[in-house]
């Protein structure tokens, strides 16, 4: 009795992520499906299969909506912004949870806030126009990578509270410095939660749509978000080639997830159970 109960339990907890699972796969599926057919056939957005394949579309995509060199400008900005980002995140976990004093406790929890703030744009924009920042490529890096070191911290910090701090002080007994210690002992060791920050941030700045809205003037300079956003505005009744548009920006961020989903997976779990 007990056993049938347990395959009707695992029955309908199945049937209940595969409900889940089709809710999020239909609107891919449609989005894939249009983005193969012409214009008229594409106005309805309906799931049938295209009457002639247009592979035509994204050419005609990449083209017009100048992909590559929004393309471009989204990894390098992601690129750099996720290395400064996870370099000083890891270097500020390490320090803090090393040394917990009530000072840096305190400077642990308002680093953390930033998760949880809301960006002050005004203020922001001040700030930005004070330093000549604004609409250029290295401020909208810096920018993207203030905005992802809270998280990081957080992550990071939980994962050095689990290493043993008898490593710290064998690397100090053997001649390293501090640096030495950090680069040489502790960063290997971090490579999972690091990977697995890594590539969150990667996905969070290349997703990113209203801080290069507000700071970005320049259309040369934008990321890819905006660039979908503006060939939008143009080809709005266009759903063919809109929906070939969303395909092609999608890729990217499907592949970094299905390349590092394992180093996800464990980096959270190893920064949930250490520290």
């Amino acid at each position: 009795m007990k056993k049938n109960r347990n395959i009707f339990t695992a029955i309908l907890k199945n049937l209940f992520m595969a409900s889940i699972s089709l809710v999020i796969l239909i609107p891919v599926v449609m989005i894939v499906i249009n983005s193969f057919k012409d214009k008229r056939q594409s106005s309805s957005m309906g799931m049938e299969l295209p009457k002639v394949w247009h592979f035509e579309n994204y050419a005609t995509v990449i083209e017009k909506a100048k992909l590559m060199q929004s393309f471009l400008n989204s990894i390098e900005y992601s690129v750099f912004a996720v290395i400064i980002s996870v370099l000083l995140a890891a270097l500020a976990a390490f320090v803090l949870s090393r040394n917990r004093t009530k000072l840096n406790r305190l400077l642990y929890y308002i680093i953390i806030m930033g998760i949880a703030m809301p960006i002050n744009f005004v203020a922001l924009m001040k700030v930005m126009q004070s330093l000549q920042i604004i609409n250029t490529r290295i401020g909208i890096i810096l920018l993207y990578a203030a905005i992802q070191i809270p998280f990081s911290v957080f992550l990071i910090y939980a994962f050095v509270g689990g290493l043993p701090v008898e490593l710290d002080e064998a690397s100090i007994l053997d001649g390293c410095n501090p640096l030495q210690l950090f680069g040489l002992v502790i960063l290997p060791l971090l490579k999972p939660v690091v990977i697995t920050v890594f590539i969150l941030n990667f996905l969070n700045t290349w997703n990113e749509f209203i801080l290069p809205l507000y700071y970005m003037n320049d259309s040369q300079s934008w990321p890819i978000t905006l660039s979908v956003y503006s060939f939008f505005g143009r080809y709005s009744s266009d759903w063919h080639l809109v929906c070939a548009d969303i395909v092609l920006i999608c890729i990217p961020v499907v592949a970094v997830y299905l390349l590092g989903q394992k180093y996800i997976i464990s980096g959270m779990t190893a920064g949930a159970v250490k520290g």
